[in-house]
């Protein structure tokens, strides 16, 4: 999976797994391939960020719900809460994928997803001169071995192979997305329409493309194709019907099995030598490979900028504490369940680490972290729909393990200092054990008994009232 979660930040880009993000509380997506939409469905229910294209597809193809779709416009800087602010730019790369410029108390870093480096990225004012903290860079081709021409070159390559093979029908393997752009510019160079599949039609006119393409067969003697679609056994089945060539547009090495495949070296990530020139002029203060188990760092090290970055604030985060307002609120607040047995004894939860929209009007210096604001019960049984207590024990020790996404795990020991009888109310047994037990425990033994024993004393005073 090409997702990072960004250390010292709430960020994570192109990773939906929840269980796994940390304290990550803002999603971004760069763009729609596959790869960097592992994990991601239906049921999403985050705010997640990417451009307005992408959102268009992302609805479309995964059907993520689209009231947690925020499309942000390109070009434009977004303050989102008081801790991050994020600028969206265009990334070469595939209709709708971008590079997010990230800045906050972390510094500045710019993450460029998949991308391919066009000296015009030179030109983007935001980029200008500014100072990068840290740069997440596509690796995908950093091998010095692996030399790459442009993508105009590689479609003149293209056209040469059509044109040396006239009597041929032409099918052109691509991704679900990408290379677009080759297609029109191959329709165009010969006045063809280019034949592609119903859904792929629906989806090339939502990218707004020029209208070159049908679904009629016979209509056009170019056809795109998936690129698995590219191999013997179906070369074979289509020179049977028709004189047939197959164009294969990759970057990567590939294995040729049928002499009538062509691959071409197109590509929608940057070259090597495109890396050095972007590096070299950005100047960063450090390289992080995107593509994991990647060692491009060592390319760069004469481009890194010797001003010192800006250090990522890996601190534990603190509970919040209660504040006056807040404890004379809760005591002034009714018991939120009863009791119907004795009570158990329970485990502390830890600190809940919450979505910055759930309390976007928290201060800055406890942002990220809130006590949990539900119904919450120290009983065993209760009459409450919905109390956290109905939970039972298992789902208790699931919590406290790190299981659950967004919960710390629970120190191994807590020690709190005694408390007064102060803290005891005044009035009957049942309000004595509505209580918290984390004081109540701290009492005699003794003590806590005769409350139960007044409690159920009472209860059967009040049996025998109405019995009579």
């Amino acid at each position: 999976m090409s997702g990072t979660v960004i250390p010292g930040t709430p960020i994570a880009v192109d990773f939906w797994s929840v269980r796994r993000a940390g304290g990550a509380r803002l999603f971004f997506l760069s763009h729609m391939h596959s790869d960097h939409t592992v994990g991601l469905s239906s049921t999403w229910n985050r705010p997640l960020y990417c451009s307005p294209l992408t959102a268009r597809l992302l609805h479309r193809r995964l059907q993520v719900p689209t009231c947690w779709i925020r499309p942000l416009e390109v070009g434009q800087s977004h303050i989102l809460g008081e801790e991050v602010t994020v600028t969206l730019l265009d990334s070469n790369h595939c209709p709708g994928s971008v590079m997010f410029l990230f800045e906050g108390t972390f510094g500045t870093i710019l993450y460029t997803g998949d991308f391919r480096y066009t000296s015009t990225m030179q030109g983007e004012p935001v980029l200008r001169g500014r100072h990068i903290d840290r740069l997440y860079l596509d690796n995908t081709h950093c091998h010095p071995q692996r030399p790459l021409p442009s993508r105009q070159h590689a479609t003149h390559q293209a056209a040469h192979i059509i044109r040396t093979h006239p009597r041929h029908q032409v099918v052109i393997g691509v991704y679900s997305l990408g290379k677009e752009m080759l297609l029109v510019d191959l329709a165009v160079e010969f006045s063809t329409w280019v034949v592609v599949s119903p859904w792929r039609l629906e989806q090339m006119r939502l990218l707004e493309l020029p209208d070159v393409f049908t679904t009629e067969e016979g209509a056009g003697w170019i056809r795109a194709v998936d690129v698995a679609e590219i191999r013997w056994d179906t070369l074979v089945s289509w020179n049977m019907l028709h004189p047939t060539i197959a164009i294969l547009p990759t970057g990567r090495p590939v294995k040729v099995t049928h002499p009538n495949i062509h691959p071409i070296p197109y590509s929608d990530h940057s070259s090597f030598s495109e890396l050095c020139e972007f590096v070299k002029w950005l100047k960063p203060c450090s390289v992080i490979p995107i593509v994991k188990g990647g060692m491009c760092q060592a390319y760069f090290q004469e481009y890194l900028s010797s001003a010192p970055p800006a250090l990522p604030d890996l601190r534990v985060l603190k509970p919040v504490q209660e504040s006056v307002q807040q404890q004379s609120k809760r005591n002034r607040q009714g018991p939120k369940c009863l009791l119907k047995r004795a009570v158990w004894h329970s485990t502390p939860r830890g600190v809940v680490y919450e979505s910055p929209e759930k309390y976007p009007e928290k201060s800055e210096e406890f942002r990220g972290v809130e006590v949990p604001q539900q119904i919450y019960c120290e009983s065993a049984f209760c009459l409450t729909e919905g109390c956290s207590c109905h939970m039972g024990k298992e789902k208790g020790k699931e919590e406290l393990s790190g299981e659950q996404p967004g919960v710390a795990r629970a120190a191994s020991t807590v020690s709190q200092a005694p408390v007064s009888d102060e803290h005891f109310p005044t009035g009957f047994a049942e309000q004595y054990l509505l209580t918290p037990l984390n004081v109540l425990k701290q009492n005699s033994s003794q003590k806590f008994d005769k409350l139960v024993e007044d409690f159920f004393r009472s209860q059967l005073q009040l049996d025998i009232v109405l019995l009579s």
